[in-house]
Parts: structure tokens; C-alpha cells; sequence
């Protein structure tokens, strides 16, 4: 049987303001399943030669044949892939000062042993902008990633909300997933031009999601594309 590895999770002190999405999130949260794309269908095999002449015995050996050729790759390759902390995420820098994310700051799940866990917090592109995007990112999922995405995305809204509410939200809305394929989501909290913004991945064995503060929804989910780049490999 696998052994357990418990994970404690605790509240980072720093709050986002979101008393305005009281009632406009949490139960909800739907995530789609991955998509796939075919490969290229394979090719004839290469027959042998014909008869020498017209008045020759049919062969009496099967015409040489040649391999058949391999389908091309998809946008996502074959194989389970590992998430894994990166300095830097989208071009942000992790962020390690006063206040940075100590411990795990949303419920991940059940964690088994060979499961990587990312935690971590990017300094806004803007100097000078308290604002931190965190992400967290788990791999080597034993159940559907689907369904692990939306826990941690409910444990995200959990804490954005400081508490979680009830409402709900509506469906969040699909967005290209980039090179890893699979599928990406992203959902504002409050409904205004520039709020919070939830964003999440689910591929094959991974699962990721990140917190997007002031932010539109188009902008969030082009960073959080980038920056899933940079953490699974």
C-alpha cells in the first residue's frame, strides 16, 4: 500500500482585498478534460520490384516492404511529466523577501510518496508592486488531474476569499494551453475589467493554479501559460 505523506497547510498572514467577491465564488469550478491530437496515420509499406519480364513466374518470395513511418509528435509529447520550483516563472523572479510563503499555503491534496509539490510566490513585473502571483503545482497525480485541479483551485479560492464563500461563479473559461497541452482555465473573482484572477492547468499527471492579483482575465492566463513553462518539465 502507498504511504502517506500529511501535509499541513496554514494561512499566509498577507490577505488579498476581496471582500467584493464574497458571494461571487466556490462551488462551481468545473475543468474540462485534456484534449488530444491524433498523430499522422501511418504510411503504405513500399512494395518490391516487379516482374522481371512479362513471361516470368510470379515471385515466389513477398515483395520487400519498408517500415512504416512513425506518427509526428503531438503539441505535448508522450510520458509524465514533474513539476519542480523555478526562480524564476513568465520571466518573474521567486519571491524570498519579508512576508514570502513559508509553508504550504493551501490544502494540496492527498500527497503520496514520489508526488512533487511546488509552492511559491513571483514578484510582480512592476517595481515597487506589493503584489505576489502564488502558484502551487503537484505532479505524479494518482486520480484524474481534473479532479485535483479543482481541489486545489477551491483550496485557492479558499484563500483568496479568507474563507471561501458561497455562490456561484459560474464556468471558467477555457484558454489555449501552450506547448504542454492539456487544458487551461481561468476565472475572475469579482466581476470588473482588472480583479483577481484564478488561473489553472490539468494535463496527463500534473496539476497547477495561481493567484493573479488586479489583473484581466486575458492578461493572467498569457503570464500563467509562461510560467507553467518554466515549473513542469
Amino acid at each position: 500500500m502507498p504511504s502517506h505523506r500529511p501535509v499541513t497547510a496554514r494561512r499566509l498572514p498577507a490577505r488579498l482585498s476581496l471582500a467584493a467577491a464574497g458571494a461571487a465564488l466556490a462551488l462551481a469550478l468545473t475543468a474540462c478534460g485534456p484534449e488530444e491530437t491524433p498523430g499522422v496515420a501511418d504510411g503504405p509499406a513500399a512494395t518490391g520490384p516487379a516482374p522481371s519480364s512479362p513471361a516470368a513466374a510470379p515471385a515466389t518470395t513477398p515483395p520487400a516492404t519498408g517500415k512504416t513511418p512513425a506518427p509526428a509528435p503531438t503539441a505535448a509529447p508522450a510520458g509524465k511529466r514533474k513539476v519542480a520550483a523555478a526562480r524564476t516563472a513568465g520571466g518573474l523572479a521567486v519571491y524570498t523577501g519579508q512576508g514570502a510563503v513559508s509553508d504550504v499555503a493551501i490544502d494540496p491534496g492527498e500527497m503520496r510518496d514520489g508526488m512533487n509539490l511546488v509552492v511559491s510566490e513571483y514578484a510582480p513585473a512592476a517595481k515597487g508592486d506589493g503584489r505576489r502571483i502564488l502558484l502551487v503545482a503537484v505532479d505524479n497525480v494518482p486520480e484524474d488531474p481534473n479532479k485535483r485541479r479543482e481541489h486545489l483551485w477551491r483550496g485557492l479560492v479558499d484563500y483568496a476569499l479568507d474563507g471561501g464563500s458561497t455562490g456561484s461563479p459560474g464556468t471558467a473559461a477555457p484558454y489555449g494551453p501552450g506547448p504542454l497541452g492539456g487544458s487551461v482555465e481561468c476565472l475572475g473573482l469579482p466581476e470588473a475589467a482588472v480583479t483577481d484572477v484564478l488561473c489553472g492547468w490539468a494535463d496527463a499527471s500534473t496539476a497547477g493554479v495561481a493567484l493573479f492579483p488586479k489583473s484581466t482575465v486575458k492578461d493572467a492566463a498569457a503570464l500563467f501559460i509562461a510560467m507553467r513553462s518554466d515549473i513542469e518539465h
